[in-house]
């Protein structure tokens, strides 16, 4: 029956993610323009999440399959929170090269989601900004996207989704940031088997800048820099000189990272395939297949959009 096949087609999967990018920088954009928190709930409800569920459906596959819903343990969770503070400065580590080697050539682009300045605004802001992208950007992601992709191997499966997502934020200083972020949920949800641990780990990821952001926020000093990172030729040697000891927080987290990561509770129906090992969360069941040309051509018409788009807000 259509409903116990797992994997979807490569090809419709490609093609709904460009259409749904294409909506994100037209429709996305405009209602976000006019409000952004109701933006921003349009955007990740009604453009990402309705759209991914009714495909599903659509093609008769299982919702609970495809998108992983199976329960996780306490154990699980803890690792899971554990894991996405310990990803955090390495993800602001790579996001911070990234901006230093666009500095260079082209210009920094004020942040456009504005810093909670009071309590009320900062549970909105949690509620927006940190839950929705959290369940809407991971069923796309590490639910559709990657059942999708593992049928040519789960190590590529993660790869390929969390590049998708880096760029799905159609923002190149923000982009490296998001695609190791998108490595470890992809492993974290593969290893325990439920897209929920994504879920959880977006979500805090999310919270981490907000809560950071609101509380930096609150000293005048700090704020200008924090809203937008207004960076100039002149501020290149403070760049350098921040990248040092971000890069040993960084390397730090990275060990402890790996650590917890081998550490951390697998599926029962996976721990098996696991063994515990680092490498065990790339063992495949299925047998594997290339990607051909026409599925590639959705994914080289959004690179495309991508690199004109960033062109023309960055380099221009």
């Amino acid at each position: 029956m259509l409903g116990n096949r797992k994997n979807q087609s490569i090809l419709a999967t490609n093609m709904l993610f460009l259409i749904v990018a294409l909506l994100l920088l037209t429709v996305g954009a405009k209602v976000q323009q006019r409000d952004l928190y109701s933006g921003l709930l349009i955007t990740e409800y009604l453009i990402v999440l309705v759209p991914i569920l009714t495909f599903i459906i659509i093609r008769g596959h299982s919702i609970k399959r495809v998108l992983r819903l199976n329960g996780i343990s306490l154990s699980q969770i803890i690792y899971t929170i554990i894991i996405v503070i310990l990803a955090y400065p390495i993800a602001v580590f790579l996001n911070y090269i990234g901006i230093i080697i666009i500095s260079r050539f082209g210009k920094i682009i004020p942040n456009t989601v504005p810093l909670p300045t009071n309590l009320n605004e900062f549970f909105v802001s949690i509620l927006v900004i940190a839950l929705s992208p959290g369940i809407c950007e991971e069923v796309m992601f590490r639910g559709l996207i990657m059942n999708s992709y593992e049928t040519l191997g789960r190590k590529k499966a993660i790869i390929y989704s969390a590049i998708l997502f880096g760029m799905f934020h159609f923002n190149v200083q923000n982009l490296l940031g998001p695609i190791f972020l998108g490595l470890i949920f992809g492993i974290i949800v593969i290893k325990t088997n439920s897209i929920l641990t994504g879920i959880i780990g977006h979500t805090v990821n999310n919270t981490i800048a907000l809560v950071l952001g609101y509380g930096l926020n609150k000293l005048s000093d700090y704020e200008q820099s924090l809203k937008g990172m207004n960076i100039t030729v002149s501020d290149m040697d403070a760049l350098f000189y921040g990248l040092i000891p971000l890069a040993v927080l960084a390397f730090i987290a990275g060990i402890l990272l790996i650590l917890f990561i081998k550490r951390m509770p697998a599926s029962k129906t996976l721990a098996q395939a696991f063994n515990n090992t680092y490498d065990g969360l790339f063992i495949n069941i299925r047998r594997r297949t290339k990607m051909n040309k026409w599925d590639r051509i959705p994914i080289w018409i959004f690179i495309l959009i991508f690199i004109g788009w960033n062109y023309i807000i960055f380099f221009l």
